[in-house]
């Protein structure tokens, strides 16, 4: 498999939260798409991984994604270790992605965090011929961030204007982290709200409807003419 565009996720639903609406438009224009999930969130206060795995499907499903897979790592156990290092390189290589779409490092949630610092290891050694891994050395042609639970100044946005009803239908799929009893502020109703109002927020201070935040590690290059 050589995906377009892969998004990795540190539970199910944050790969959605993320940059759902991105995954979207990328699938519209004929783009293929993933979502890697690194973990099953069965330490979530809310919901179970059999739970998640069958909202997690649902989502796929709607956003049309070549690819749904699952690591399988320890939720809440998230490192930048050589054994967890090695085996997200593996699937680098085996799915081969162009892009990829990453947690920003700044959260409140330590997996995020350690995803962040997960992946960079991991999208390095993933392009090493002389590596002790399974599968071809392949590199990843381009790394991007996005931000989850804490503030960020990005550096690029997508219009997902067209596709903001995709975005919240998959992301509502996701019924035991949205309804019921409240446990965090991302993890109820009002959570799949305030994410929409920062993607309308950036869409207005660009002149769309609604935009999905990116941070980019490396400037880009503008040629006007």
């Amino acid at each position: 498999m050589a995906l377009d565009l892969l998004v990795i996720a540190p539970h199910p639903d944050d790969g959605e939260l993320g940059c759902g609406g991105l995954l979207a438009r990328a699938r519209a224009e004929g783009q293929s798409t993933g979502v890697l999930d690194l973990t099953r969130g069965e330490m979530g206060s809310k919901g179970d991984a059999t739970v998640r795995a069958q909202e997690a499907a649902e989502a796929a499903r709607i956003l049309g994604l070549d690819y749904r897979g699952n690591l399988g790592l320890p939720d809440g156990g998230l490192a930048d270790t050589e054994p967890q290092r090695r085996t997200l390189a593996e699937a680098l290589r085996a799915l081969a992605p162009r892009v990829v779409l990453a947690p920003l490092e700044a959260d409140r949630h330590p997996d995020h965090t350690a995803a962040h610092r997960l992946v960079l290891a991991a999208v390095h050694l993933a392009r090493l011929p002389k590596a002790p891994l399974g599968g071809r050395p392949h590199r990843v042609e381009h790394l991007f961030f996005y931000p989850g639970n804490y503030p960020a100044m990005p550096n690029l946005a997508v219009d997902v204007t067209e596709f903001i009803g995709v975005w919240e239908a998959a992301v509502r799929v996701y019924r035991s982290q949205f309804e019921g009893e409240r446990v965090s502020e991302t993890v109820h109703e009002g959570g799949v709200e305030a994410r929409l109002a920062l993607r309308r927020y950036w869409g207005n201070l660009l002149g769309v409807g609604y935009a999905e935040p990116l941070v980019s590690p490396l400037p880009w290059l503008f040629r006007p003419w």
